[in-house]
């Protein structure tokens, strides 16, 4: 998880650059935010709707949520310099510090997803 510049937990996320799709942006964004490069997108778990203050606007935005699996256990997640942080948490504790509850739900359709033995690594 990454801890934005308000101390908030929270996952790697951005915008969708022109000719990317979701999962394109997916993979990209996890890249720049954690400098993670072996990973694999193993399926989409849904979407969510949050606004958020842009100087005078008020800005809406959809983000796209994938179960994604790292293969590297020596590949060591980096923070970009407006970061406060980046850490492995363990499912229970991503749950307790995780900022945004649209999230945790979909951490909970993920957890169901690995525990069905549809995804498991």
């Amino acid at each position: 998880m990454i801890q934005d510049s308000k101390e908030r937990w929270t996952i790697p996320k951005g915008h969708i650059e022109p000719g990317e799709t979701a999962k394109m942006t997916a993979r990209r964004e996890i890249e720049e935010e954690t400098g993670l490069k072996n990973i694999s997108i193993l399926t989409w778990l849904g979407k969510i709707h949050f606004k958020y203050r842009r100087i005078d606007k008020l800005v809406l935005m959809t983000t796209q949520i994938y179960l994604v699996q790292a293969l590297d256990s020596h590949e060591t997640p980096t923070p970009e310099k407006w970061m406060k942080g980046i850490r492995w948490f363990s499912f229970a504790e991503a749950l307790e510090v995780i900022e945004y509850e649209d999230i945790e739900k979909l951490m909970l359709i993920a957890k169901k997803k690995i525990r069905s033995g549809e995804y498991n690594g």
